[in-house]
């Protein structure tokens, strides 16, 4: 679709939407400043348009378009049920929390919101009450405090969402304790089911115009019928997915089988202590759970072994036919097996016994599907998380699981994102997902890159193989803190250079601080959670200390630092798909059958994506000014360098480092 293709006399739902983002009307009432912008007013049109006629839009939209509220006012204005997803829980609340509580008041409109999350973001009164029956002994400190915190929270939420609990540590095993999953919910049988917040949030969604969820909600409902989407979904009038390139890593993680030691380890530690309470003395519970653990984690040992005991990915292929893998995953069934021959018995005993029997049952299930052979257009890997191991088997995309949702009459969906292609037609999106009759949109961002920022492709760098290219990625990092004071981001391709780069800086402003001027705080990512760090950076921009933030891939997207705290990004490589990753290895072979060309693609447009994402971070509002460091040389001397350049928002080059550090010189004269 282009901007032809809209109606230049708009009638009814469009009409309606112009006049909210006209000069005068209710969005210039709700914020001071604002003026209309066409590509906004664009996509808006084009998604009042989808909405009334039911059709399937794919929508690109360049930073600082405002695509949420572009979609969010044309479904506030439809009055139709809504479904609306996005990647993270994060913009999930955002969403619910900001987004559509001022837009409503805006519009004046009674509309009904409810957020719903997966069973796992919410508190399980039942399992807070056994917490402390089922904690390890000795009992770490730090796990008392946060379960403190969690009980003390949970006598006056309303709503039982983790999310309100700020000072909790996500990686903390307390959420698991306190929380339930689909393995061990009792269901219709829990002794706090009145009162379970999960079900209420359900009853909720079920009764709200826009419910607002998020990917991964959307895809394990889709697969598990677990979510509480499988009974919403079938009302709804429309579906929006934002942040919709996201929609294939997360929903073929999501429709995959998984057989994880750490499930067996969890069943087996669960087995014993429901076993002691509930039916002593009828098995010898510690007998059976020791042969669990012994048997699971002799079997993980071997998964480890086969990666040289490191963390990481492995193909199938490399895996199934080591001669210890597969007598190793055989050795499961009979104890599986026997798992349920004593659960047989007892099971009816009480619900939680009941629940083992079942959760036994589906782990025996899973070992015999990875026991045979690999279906047609599935793929199979084993991840290796220090000593547990993952198997997956997942879809090569969502072709097949989109098929029926789709399309079904009389629902319209809107995907939408600020990445979702390098050409005009949006066909890296539209192809994985086999949507070869949606309407598509491409609507540019409307900074002036031109005049805001400027790109700069140091040339005398080692090339990204080289074992120096990390330090010497540093060093550029260095400089350009130096010139800013701060006020950076390096963003690192992997893990590896992220401790590289990160340890390379701290020589260069902490070890030996007193030639290199004022001091410098160095912030990585992994020494603290996401949301501390990204406080911590935003905090030294607006105190005028200089900081500088090391990140990998989750620091890439979703992260948005308007103003002078961030005026450069640094790229440490060209973000190419890892060659040797199953999945997209798997991808590649697809493409080649269907006489397609693997590199042109599908790596390169999946590199040209993730460039565009980590360039996204540098200009975030009007004002913004910035430089983007990209440290590959590939990227002007390969012959695919030309098209990743024009994937990129269309700023200047600079030549030489001289014109990069007097740019960066200018915007800090620019800020004092």
């Amino acid at each position: 679709m282009t901007s032809d293709a809209l109606s230049p006399s708009p009638l009814g739902l469009e009409a309606e939407v112009i006049d909210v983002f006209a000069a005068e009307g209710p969005l210039a009432r709700l914020e001071s400043g604002y003026r209309p912008r066409s590509a906004q007013i664009q996509l808006a049109r084009a998604v009042a348009q989808a909405l009334e006629r039911r059709q399937v839009l794919v929508a690109e939209a360049g930073t600082g378009v405002g695509k949420t509220y572009a979609y969010l006012v044309p479904v506030l204005l439809a009055g139709l049920r809504v479904v609306v997803s996005t990647a993270t829980k994060a913009l999930q609340d955002q969403l619910f929390l900001r987004d559509l509580p001022r837009l409503t008041r805006a519009l004046g409109l009674p509309v009904q919101a409810a957020l719903l999350k997966g069973r796992g973001a919410y508190l399980c009164l039942h399992r807070l009450e056994e917490a402390r029956h089922r904690l390890p002994f000795p009992a770490d400190p730090r796990m008392l405090r946060d379960l403190g915190r969690v009980e003390v929270w949970a006598r006056t939420t309303l709503s039982g969402d983790m999310a309100e609990v700020a000072e909790l540590d996500e990686r903390t095993p307390v959420r698991s304790w306190v929380t339930s999953s689909r393995d061990n919910c009792l269901g219709g049988d829990c002794p706090r089911l009145r009162d379970c917040h999960v079900l209420k949030a359900r009853r909720e969604a079920l009764q709200a115009d826009v419910v607002v969820v998020n990917h991964a909600l959307f895809f394990a409902d889709m697969s598990l019928r677990d979510g509480g989407l499988a009974e919403l979904l079938p009302q709804v009038d429309a579906v929006v997915l934002d942040e919709a390139h996201q929609l294939n890593e997360i929903g073929v993680q999501f429709l995959g089988r998984t057989l994880a030691s750490g499930a067996w380890l969890e069943l087996g530690r669960d087995l014993l202590a429901v076993g002691l309470t509930k039916a002593r003395g009828l098995q010898d519970w510690r007998a059976l759970s020791g042969r669990i653990e012994r048997q699971v984690r002799l079997w993980a040992l071997t998964l480890a072994e086969s990666h040289g005991r490191r963390s990481g990915r492995l193909r199938w292929d490399d895996v199934v036919d080591r001669p210890d893998f597969r007598p190793g995953l055989q050795a499961l069934m009979p104890l599986g097996d026997e798992l349920l021959a004593a659960l047989e018995p007892v099971r009816g005993m009480d619900p939680e016994l009941e629940r083992l029997f079942q959760r036994a049952q589906s782990l025996t299930d899973s070992v015999r599907l990875f026991d045979a052979e690999t279906p047609p257009h599935r793929v199979r890997w084993v991840d290796v998380l220090g000593s547990n191991g993952v198997l997956t088997e997942a879809p090569l995309d969502l072709r097949e699981a989109l098929r029926e949702p789709l399309a079904k009459p009389g629902r319209a969906w809107v995907m939408t994102s600020a990445t979702l292609g390098e050409t005009e037609t949006l066909d890296w999106f539209t192809r994985s997902l086999g949507l070869k009759e949606a309407q598509t949109l491409r609507v540019e961002s409307p900074f002036d890159y031109a005049t805001q920022a400027r790109l700069w492709v140091p040339e005398h760098l080692p090339r990204p193989q080289d074992a120096a290219h990390s330090l010497a990625v540093a060093a550029v990092a260095a400089q350009c803190v130096r010139q800013l004071g701060g006020r950076t981001f390096v963003l690192t391709t992997s893990l590896r250079a992220l401790g590289s780069i990160g340890e390379a800086l701290h020589q260069h402003f902490v070890a030996t601080p007193a030639d290199v001027g004022p001091a410098v705080e160095i912030l990585v990512q992994g020494h603290e959670p996401r949301r501390a760090l990204l406080a911590r950076f935003v905090a030294a921009g607006r105190e005028g200390r200089a900081a500088v933030l090391v990140g990998s891939q989750s620091f890439w997207e979703g992260i948005d630092v308007p103003g002078v705290a961030l005026q450069c990004v640094v790229i440490d490589k060209l973000p190419f798909p890892v060659p040797d990753d199953p999945w997209m290895d798997a991808r590649a072979k697809a493409c080649q059958a269907e006489g397609g060309d693997a590199f042109r693609d599908v790596s390169l447009p999946e590199t040209a994506i993730a460039l565009k994402q980590g360039a996204g971070r540098l200009i975030r509002s009007e004002s913004d000014l910035g430089l983007l460091v990209i440290c590959d040389v590939r990227l002007v001397r390969m012959f695919y360098g030309r098209r990743l350049i024009k994937a990129l928002p269309p700023m200047p080059r600079l030549g030489h480092e001289d014109q990069a550090m007097a740019w960066l010189r200018q915007l800090r004269a620019y800020e004092a």
